[in-house]
């Protein structure tokens, strides 16, 4: 077993004992990942492609079936690879039984309610105890391998916008350039998208989450893109946004606004301050400006093996920032029948201040 998989299982070990659990039943795919290396991905919540047994005073499983089995002994090293025949909960019934296993931690974020309601008939005389955010709590702070890999990921897509972003004219869609992204991701050696990729012109824009439609590019179009790959394992998110031609000073004002935003939000950034006085620091600068109402989203949210994770920047949390968070600062402006306009970058939390991760600076015309 790798040294940093080991460190993070004597890590849970420990919160599972102060929570009084025999073991903690792991479904997340990035929690899976997290804890053993091991990289299959499930094809929906209700279709695993395995789960990680770690009893708090024993060595860990991984439950799997045959059609893993070779990339579960070669990837989960240390772990004992047990394949279930007869279904995961037969497997763990003996399992549980034959480890002495009577209070079983599961993941309520990610585990169906009706296989929580089945695993409790039948693992008869076990306590099955539903828990949240116990891997996600470690994986809140990165180490330094960790933000290489974060930071090697925010180069990649910045690469792979520069790429496209020089390619980008009129006459092409939404759906086109949202293509040439991903597909130049995977040219360059990403793993996949960490999201669905966002591309929209004009009005569409208004929408923070708009789906690339066939809407053609126009002269004067403003255009945002927001895009993230994942590579290693781990994910980047970057928002840019710019006009097909020459920007008209309306424009120009409220990317200014945008830009100002991100900068005091950034500049806010460092260890202790809470994720609210972060998220207010850049909010003051449009609600000064304006536009207020007009920005409906928490300020930025965690990223790491999964896109979003925590912390969340939003108004709503009291939590404090740690050294080895990484976090996105996004603010935007969305109008409807005009568009939106949204800045997007990476930071690492550091004791005392925001380490950036991108260098990109398209569309800053200001």
């Amino acid at each position: 077993m790798r040294e940093r998989e080991a460190a993070r299982l004597r890590d849970l070990r420990r919160r599972l004992r102060r929570r009084r659990l025999d073991a903690l039943l792991v479904t997340d795919p990035a929690n899976r990942r997290y804890l053993s290396g091991y990289t299959a991905p499930d094809h929906g919540i209700g279709e695993s492609s395995g789960v990680l047994l770690i009893p708090a005073r024993s060595g860990p499983l991984l439950l799997t079936d045959s059609r893993f089995a070779l990339q579960a002994e070669e990837e989960a090293r240390g772990y004992r690879v047990e394949l279930y025949r007869r279904g995961l909960l037969s497997l763990l019934a003996s399992l549980c039984d034959r480890l002495g296993i009577r209070r079983l931690g599961f993941e309520a974020d990610y585990f169906l309610h009706s296989t929580a309601l089945r695993m409790g008939e039948r693992l008869t005389g076990i306590d099955c105890v539903p828990t949240r955010g116990v891997v996600e709590a470690m994986r809140l702070i990165k180490d330094e391998q960790e933000i290489e890999l974060i930071r090697r990921s925010v180069r990649m897509n910045e690469q792979v916008f520069t790429l496209v972003y020089n390619t980008i004219e009129p006459g092409m869609s939404e759906r086109e350039i949202a293509l040439a992204i991903e597909l130049t991701m995977h040219e360059l050696g990403a793993e996949k998208p960490s999201f669905e990729t966002i591309v929209a012109f004009g009005a569409n824009a208004a929408r923070p989450h708009a789906v690339p439609t066939d809407r053609v590019l126009a002269a004067g179009d403003l255009v945002l893109i927001d895009m993230g790959l994942v590579l290693d394992g781990y994910c980047s998110d970057m928002t840019r946004t710019f006009v097909a031609g020459r920007p008209d000073g309306t424009y120009l004002e409220r990317l200014r606004i945008v830009r100002r935003a991100q900068q005091a939000g950034v500049a806010a950034i460092r260890a202790g301050v809470t994720c609210r006085q972060v998220d207010r620091a850049a909010r003051a600068v449009i609600e000064e400006a304006g536009y207020g109402k007009f920005f409906g989203h928490a300020l930025g949210h965690g990223v790491g093996l999964a896109v979003h994770e925590g912390p969340g920047l939003s108004s709503r949390s009291r939590k404090k920032l740690r050294p080895g968070m990484v976090v996105t600062v996004e603010p935007g402006i969305y109008l409807p029948d005009w568009g939106g306009i949204r800045l997007e970058n990476m930071v690492v939390v550091r004791e005392d201040g925001a380490e950036p991760l991108n260098t990109d600076t398209t569309g800053l015309d200001l």
